[in-house]
């Protein structure tokens, strides 16, 4: 216990469905989030943080397994915890490492509000954004004899998903904009020629959860207007938290983190909500906060997944005994140093599958460039050059001049899908393209 006092306090707040370019700090003015530019403003913001699932029930258990869904058949939202697993969650190891564990909020493994006790954390506080904050605050008023590890997960900018289906939003309605107060559409609204046909499949056969086929240019704008406005409200929740942290002066010893589990699509490629692996729907926001602010102001350009990356990191800076076999790797080395020229990960994987639907997909983000395979359709094969190309809008693939860069890269995730155990979408089927 001795030992444990001299940890880090660690404190993890999350939003859901928030794109990593819908915060201030991240150089949009469409949308204003002082509380997040605090964070960013006092600690390292990661550019190139990639969900590992784009989809709550996945990209959580990612975070809190250390494994790729596929791997631990978490793939989907709805599908239970292995019991083997259970006891090696991320809060449970943590526990046992000397840490107080507390959780509120969204849950979502398959429940939406954690089980109290269950998997290492005491449950303070139901889903529900109203109240979350407070609930946190008074945690951090207590008097800790051990380090903590706080998580705080917020369900917005989540009810767009809502606000698309013209129902009511769970926390309160953002009033109707003047269509001039709205933000025009994105640079990338049109989708490339050469876009995967699957994606417009899996819309077409979906209302519910991409309720836009009709959508005009003028709708696109409100929903963004809209998304926009609920980023702003869970950053104000936000910092009732990050006002608690000042009250109680906690920064001296407590490590903060902010991040969402997926992003959405604002209107790029005229696409709502998450699955589809667009880079609005796959890279999200990372900002760590280390003790004492150092390196504040430091912006990082390493590869990072939130979620088996995460695990490990949370693992590494705790002292906790993480499985053998977690699929992640610790950032914390290169958040420690500051130095944007460290080393971390020649790749990161996102991994996929469509919400309510069966088409299966995967992207590997490299250096530079960005490979997308779906298990299906025509134009399944997409390459981007993200230094040139951030909104992906021509689809190197189907060039024979960077021939040799997507053959690199089927490699790269044929081999990922074999050490991962990754089984085929059909018997006897290799997903990757063999290639010429």
């Amino acid at each position: 216990m001795a030992a444990a006092a001299e940890r880090p306090n660690i404190i993890y707040i999350f939003t859901d469905q928030q794109t990593a370019q819908a915060m201030s700090c991240a150089g949009n003015p469409d949308v204003h989030t002082p509380n997040l530019d605090r964070l960013a403003a006092a600690g390292v913001m990661f550019s190139n943080a990639y969900c590992t699932a784009p989809l709550s029930g996945p990209s959580r258990g990612a975070m809190f397994t250390g494994h790729y869904p596929e791997t631990v058949g978490l793939l989907v939202n709805g599908a239970p915890m292995p019991d083997s697993l259970k006891t090696q969650t991320l809060g449970t190891l943590v526990k046992s490492a000397g840490y107080d564990c507390a959780y509120g909020g969204k849950w979502h493994l398959p429940l939406l509000d954690i089980p109290d006790k269950v998997y290492g954390f005491d449950h303070i506080y139901e889903h529900n954004d109203d109240g979350l904050a407070e609930a946190c605050a008074g945690y951090l008023a207590r008097k800790h004899k051990k380090p903590f590890f706080l998580v705080a997960s917020f369900d917005n900018p989540h009810n767009i998903c809502e606000y698309a289906r013209s129902q009511n939003l769970p926390y309160g309605n953002i009033g109707e904009a003047d269509l001039r107060d709205c933000p025009g559409v994105p640079a990338n609204f049109a989708k490339n020629p050469y876009d995967a046909d699957v994606i417009e499949h899996e819309r077409n056969n979906n209302y519910n959860v991409y309720p836009t086929t009709r959508f005009t240019p003028d709708d696109w704008r409100k929903y963004r207007y809209t998304y926009y406005r609920l980023v702003e409200k869970v950053d104000a929740e936000i910092g009732k938290i990050v006002d608690a942290i000042d009250k109680y002066n906690l920064w001296e010893n407590t490590i903060v983190i902010f991040s969402s589990d997926h992003g959405d699509g604002v209107g790029a490629h005229q696409w709502n909500q998450k699955s589809a692996l667009y880079e609005e729907v796959t890279n999200v926001p990372l900002i760590v906060t280390l003790p004492g602010k150092k390196h504040a102001g430091k912006r990082l350009p390493q590869l990072i997944s939130n979620g088996v990356d995460f695990f490990a990191t949370i693992c590494d800076w705790t002292e906790a005994i993480a499985p053998k076999y977690i699929d992640g790797t610790s950032f914390r080395a290169i958040v420690e140093a500051g130095n944007p020229q460290n080393p971390h990960q020649e790749y990161v994987v996102t991994e996929t599958q469509f919400d309510g639907g069966k088409t299966r997909g995967w992207c590997i983000r490299t250096d530079r460039y960005k490979y997308v395979l779906y298990d299906k359709g025509r134009y399944r094969e997409q390459l981007f050059d993200m230094q040139a190309d951030r909104g992906e809008m021509r689809n190197l693939a189907v060039e024979s001049t960077y021939g040799k860069e997507l053959q690199k890269h089927r490699d790269i995730l044929r081999q990922w899908m074999k050490r991962h155990h990754i089984r085929p979408t059909r018997l006897k089927i290799n997903d990757v393209p063999e290639g010429e």
